[in-house]
């Protein structure tokens, strides 16, 4: 049984910082794509990190870049998104996801099998 359960979410101020964490079980991360994803109200869900298998390669969505940091900690099973410089527009559900296929698609969703069930960002 696969769960995923993300952490760390909250309210900040602008150009706070915030730290997720996703604690996994059922799968061993470092052989997993994993990535966050985020969804604003009324708007479709955004890839916004991802760390593939192994945990070197890392991408990121362009407006994320240079401000959050993707990381993975094979012995906790657990991986990170580092989140700093807030900006209101950063606010939204933010899910943790794996990709048993590593299908490097970085931020397609449907390459995802395993989801979290969200943690809560506001920025205001």
């Amino acid at each position: 049984h696969v769960q995923l359960v993300e952490s760390g979410g909250g309210s900040v101020q602008p150009e706070g910082s915030l730290r997720l964490s996703c604690e996994s079980s059922g799968i061993t991360i470092r052989t997993y794509s994993m990535g966050w994803f985020r969804q604003a109200p009324g708007k479709q869900r955004e890839g916004v990190a991802a760390i593939y298998a192994g945990g070197i390669s890392t991408s990121y969505v362009g407006s994320v870049k240079g401000r959050f940091t993707i990381s993975q900690d094979t012995a906790k099973n657990t991986i990170y998104l580092q989140m700093n410089s807030l900006k209101p527009e950063d606010s939204g559900v933010y899910y943790c996801a794996a990709d048993s296929q590593n299908s490097g698609s970085g931020f397609d969703a449907r390459t995802y099998d395993y989801w979290g069930h969200g943690t809560q960002v506001t920025v205001s």
